[in-house]
């Protein structure tokens, strides 16, 4: 804030003379005597105006620096970057309450670091999409590649076979063991029993038999890849995506007129989610950028739900946690989406640890918690946060069927 006595405070004075240019190494060189200011025209005592604020600058600047001051400019990173995330991470509880307290200038502010985190992750997850989809495209050439040779079609013809006989053995198994439990109820038929104890032993040999006439179609002759391969995928092999189809087919012709009518747009979201699911998950991906702004006031109406008593704070208070709370969140996601894929379960691992230790520090240290008032608003908070947000990916996934 400025002063109106002339001159700036004392926190920006400290906030200015901590700027990023001293953090990245390049030094302010002292104005020579009699320089004025290029803003205002005020004479200079330093490398800073003390009228108007604005920095001597020679502007003989670099490539590097230039670049540097685009990025600063859209971030407005500054020295207070420096304090503001080792405490988002390592003392949330004492940044919250700094904010809450209205110690503001010695931090970034709250929502801009909430949008920029936000930012970040989006980044990140579009930069994992695209990676996750360059690799089923190269396994998708590699298959293809194989099932153009014999020795290909023969491997694959006997994986299919081996997976055909696995199934079917479970299958049998399980047939066997229903069987045997249904026998010992004295309430079950005992034709009901032997007559679902045949039919299901009669569908695993039949699958198990068009599995193995698949296999040696495709041993004996080059079929299409994209229908001979049974490989795992986003919805499983072209067969079962046919399948999957003509199930959605047969519902929508088996309910009501009025029904089908109402349900339409839904049932012909499916057969296009199911025939295309890329451009689904491409579609849903690009709603979900916009709800995953929704979970700040989710997190901030389970605050103030938890600390409904303490009539002090208010849903700004409760805002301004939960901006710290998902700016964490943001990040710490965001940075395991960009990482190997080897560190990737270590490190969401992690953050599911972190997480929830993050939120009960947040408690502790904004609202000044006990102990167990924090671990019992913890939880609440977090699974009340879980719950709304399974419930929003799920009305999500329908509203993206409508979108298709």
């Amino acid at each position: 804030m400025i002063n109106h006595g002339g001159g700036v405070s004392v926190e920006l004075e400290a906030a200015a003379a901590d700027s990023l240019p001293q953090m990245v190494g390049r030094p302010k060189a002292p104005p020579p005597p009699g320089a004025h200011c290029a803003n205002c025209g005020a004479a200079l005592e330093g490398p800073y105006c003390h009228a108007c604020g604005q920095e001597y600058d020679r502007h003989k600047r670099s490539i590097f620096h230039l670049i540097w001051e685009a990025v600063e400019g859209l971030f407005h990173l500054d020295g207070r970057l420096s304090r503001t995330l080792p405490a988002l991470f390592f003392q949330p509880g004492k940044l919250a309450k700094d904010y809450m307290e209205g110690r503001l200038v010695r931090h970034v502010p709250p929502f801009r670091t909430f949008l920029v985190a936000l930012l970040l992750f989006i980044f990140a997850a579009e930069h994992a999409i695209h990676q996750i989809t360059k690799a089923q495209e190269a396994q998708a050439h590699a298959r293809e590649a194989a099932l153009a040779t014999p020795a290909g079609r023969a491997a694959e013809a006997a994986r299919l076979r081996a997976e055909a006989a696995t199934e079917r053995n479970e299958s049998l198994a399980e047939a066997d063991k229903d069987r045997a439990a249904d026998l010992k109820d004295p309430d079950e038929d005992k034709t009901r029993v032997e007559a679902r104890y045949a039919k299901a032993t009669a569908g695993a040999q039949g699958r198990y038999a068009a599995s193995l006439a698949k296999a040696d179609r495709l041993a004996a002759s080059r079929p299409d890849p994209a229908k001979a391969y049974d490989g795992p995928g986003l919805l499983g092999s072209e067969e079962a995506r046919t399948a999957t189809l003509e199930a959605i087919d047969k519902a929508s012709k088996d309910s009501s007129h009025s029904r089908k009518d109402d349900a339409a747009w839904l049932t012909e979201g499916l057969k296009k989610a199911v025939a295309n699911p890329e451009y689904y998950l491409t579609v849903m991906f690009a709603w979900g950028h916009r709800l995953a702004v929704l979970l700040l006031p989710i997190v901030g109406l389970s605050l103030a739900l938890v600390y409904m008593t303490r009539r002090q704070y208010f849903i700004y208070d409760h805002l301004l946690v939960a901006m710290n709370l998902l700016s964490f969140a943001f990040l710490t996601n965001a940075l395991g989406l960009v990482l190997p894929g080897a560190w990737q379960p270590f490190w969401f691992g992690l953050v599911a640890i972190w997480t929830p230790v993050n939120l009960y520090q947040t408690l502790r240290g904004a609202y000044g918690s006990s102990v167990a008032g924090a671990i019992v608003k913890t939880m609440i908070v977090w699974f009340s946060t879980v719950f709304a947000f399974t419930l929003l990916v799920a009305g999500l996934m329908i509203f993206t069927l409508g979108q298709l």
